[in-house]
């Protein structure tokens, strides 16, 4: 697992301990614009998402992980790679950092360079892509200090506060 171990942080894999946190996280509504999550999670729906998070990313199509402190173990948050196309050797990738004391702290940064490198390595990924709101400057600044190229903006994407907003996709080819 040393590939999913940095100098702060570390990915790993969800176990059912998490529950609680992921509760907590998924129903959290200042981060719904993110998740693009419309109602609460219940506890028996998330305990039973962490009884199958089991399944390969081969089958399951996603993999998600939760983003810990070396120093304290705790979980601050959850990097996913989703709709995984194995044919195409591409994915999409989507990061949350729960509480705002840990945003900023560049564990997010630390998490998005072990996961492009997992990817990279393990799953051969050619191409990553992230849907970025056009207003979340903090996420677009991370992406692109990794390379990720703006390739256009889907319009009235999101539907927020009864109003729509753009929502912009980014691309980064890995080259090999």
């Amino acid at each position: 697992m040393s590939t999913l171990k940095g100098k702060n942080i570390y990915l790993r894999a969800l176990e059912p301990d998490d529950l609680g946190f992921i509760y907590s996280l998924e129903n959290d509504t200042s981060i719904w614009e993110v998740s693009q999550t419309q109602v609460p999670y219940s506890m028996f729906l998330l305990k039973s998402y962490l009884e199958n998070a089991h399944k390969d990313i081969y089958e399951a199509k996603q993999l998600r992980l939760a983003i810990c402190k070396i120093e304290t173990f705790e979980a601050i948050g959850l990097i996913d790679l989703f709709d995984f196309d194995p044919k195409n050797n591409r994915a999409g990738i989507g990061i949350v950092i729960q509480n705002q004391k840990n945003r900023n702290s560049g564990y997010g940064k630390e998490a998005l360079e072990l996961l492009i490198a997992y990817a990279k390595k393990h799953l051969y990924i050619h191409q990553l892509y992230a849907n970025i709101a056009v207003s979340n400057l903090a996420s677009k600044r991370l992406f692109t200090s990794f390379g990720f190229a703006l390739i256009g903006i889907k319009k009235d994407w999101i539907f927020t506060d009864g109003n729509y907003t753009d929502e912009a996709f980014y691309q980064l080819i890995i080259k090999k």
